[in-house]
């Protein structure tokens, strides 16, 4: 506090202090020594470049499935959820970077099977970064199963595609708010601008999206955007850590209803319950967070257990100790880890310009500080994700690397250092027990005693499909604009007919 540390601050840095501390005591070293090469020995430097390869042949041999969805009867078709299932979908999986083979992060979760609403138990997303929306839709997820979105940090490769799920759910059959949830301010001073610290946190960013999406928001209005009769979710029958209240002024029961639910990042469980994001006690769905290091404080992690079963999302993170200690979980240790992993900076140099191996020179040189300052800011390399998993005792059943750009060769480059620290480590379909994420691989992870195999799937989705059969649960409420036309100015209106164009669209 006399250093100028604010009593957050300084609760925060001894919680971490004594968070090591607790860690030191009880995990386990290396289980290799590790030797630093001087140059990468996935790409070397030879006369006659490797052949780059632009595939990800792991994924193209998983099994298919075919995701659940309803069709035009309001039936159940595909693969639906088995009853003890929790089931993770990516549907992004990429580090920001333009790239046609993945988009950026989002990881969509359902449990269990309730045969009366004929449909999961509970569902959940984290993160929902740019172009996941087609991937949702391809896979046959309308915007009623996309209400609860779970945010690891507002970066736009995390959060971007919001925009999307909010102005066109209510069109679709999201007839009710849409609940975002994610970090509060972040409490870093500001150097150089006349205000000591921004409003940075979860509830500024949706007060904002909604000021931003008025128009769009007015203009879908002629349609019905919310139920006559809604449930609406309160603090305790939701488990949440405020009551959720809508930013705006709409209707808290409308499709247009933004509500954010702030969340603590310095809470990882100091006190129990103290970390809870989200505990429904009617389907059994907890969801706690934790702080992890990326870029700029505020950044959390989620860890959802259902049923005997669990799942670690981290997100983007440098190598930290939240992460360690969540993993071993008591040690109870989780069924399925899921961390950020990136590419060493020449390797992703030498990616973002094209080369199939490293390269020199000055522009070279600077282009690779760039990403080390980058990676020393954010993010959590190949060898440090080694080290982390020989830290965790007893081990994820899955191991799962994310945020990572999938080919042949990264994987294998990837493997190979994290093996380095535990050689046990493996990626196969049965006998494996870490893998790397790539857009529409499917997780299928059951409850049971003891658990059966975690299966490893891919979706399979029809590229040139149109959205997904809109599914209504109740009766909608009258639209607020009575007529399609009330908002327009139809002076200047070329009308249907017969000396025009045909009314029906043909």
């Amino acid at each position: 506090m006399s250093k100028g540390l604010t009593r957050r601050d300084t609760l925060r840095l001894s919680g971490l202090a004594l968070g090591g501390l607790a860690l030191g005591t009880g995990s386990r070293r290396a289980e290799a020594a590790v030797t630093c090469p001087d140059k990468s020995p996935c790409y070397p430097d030879t006369a006659t470049p490797p052949t780059p390869t632009n595939q990800y042949k792991y994924f193209n041999d998983l099994d298919p499935i075919t995701p659940w969805t309803y069709n035009a009867k309001q039936e159940v078709v595909g693969v639906k959820l088995e009853k003890n299932e929790m089931r993770i979908t990516f549907m992004g999986t990429m580090i920001p970077a333009v790239r046609r083979a993945q988009q950026e992060m989002s990881i969509f979760v359902e449990v269990g099977w309730d045969d009366e609403k004929n449909a999961p138990v509970d569902q959940a997303i984290f993160d929902f970064g740019s172009g996941v929306s087609a991937n949702y839709g391809a896979a046959g997820v309308g915007f009623g199963r996309m209400d609860k979105i779970f945010l690891n940090h507002l970066h736009g490769d995390h959060m971007s595609d919001l925009t999307h799920v909010y102005c066109f759910g209510p069109s679709g059959d999201r007839k009710s708010p849409l609940y975002v949830w994610g970090p509060g301010p972040s409490g870093v001073r500001n150097p150089d601008w006349p205000y000591n610290y921004f409003n940075d946190g979860t509830k500024a960013f949706c007060k904002a999206l909604r000021n931003a999406c008025r128009w769009h928001s007015e203009s879908f209005s002629f349609q019905g955007t919310r139920y006559k009769e809604y449930d609406r979710p309160t603090r305790k029958s939701w488990g949440l850590p405020a009551e959720p209240v809508p930013v705006g002024d709409d209707d808290p029961t409308d499709g247009y209803a933004l509500v954010p639910i702030e969340l603590d990042w310095t809470r990882y469980g100091q006190k129990p319950t103290d970390n809870i994001a989200y505990w429904n006690r009617e389907t059994g769905v907890k969801i706690s967070h934790f702080p992890v290091i990326h870029t700029r404080q505020g950044s959390i992690g989620y860890k959802l257990e259902w049923n005997g079963l669990s799942m670690i999302y981290t997100s983007d993170t440098r190598p930290e100790t939240h992460c360690i200690k969540q993993a071993i979980n008591g040690r109870k240790g989780v069924d399925v880890f899921i961390h950020e992993m990136v590419v060493p900076p020449e390797v992703w140099g030498m990616k973002n310009s094209g080369l199939n191996q490293p390269g020199s020179g000055p522009a070279w040189e600077a282009m690779v500080e760039d990403m080390k300052r980058v990676q020393a800011s954010s993010h959590t390399p190949q060898g440090a994700f080694g080290y982390l998993l020989s830290q965790i005792d007893p081990k994820p059943r899955l191991t799962v690397a994310t945020h990572f750009p999938v080919a042949d060769d990264t994987v294998k480059c990837a493997l190979a250092s994290v093996q380095q620290h535990v050689s046990t480590m493996v990626q196969g379909k049965a006998e494996g027990n870490m893998t790397w994420s790539f857009d529409l691989m499917v997780l299928r992870v059951f409850a049971g005693s003891p658990k059966p195999l975690i299966l490893q799937n891919k979706a399979v989705v029809n590229d040139f499909g149109f959205s997904p059969v809109v599914h209504v649960t109740g009766e909608i409420a009258d639209p607020k604009y009575a007529g399609p036309k009330d908002q327009l100015d139809t002076s200047t209106e070329i009308e249907a007919g017969p000396d025009t164009y045909c009314e029906n669209g043909y």
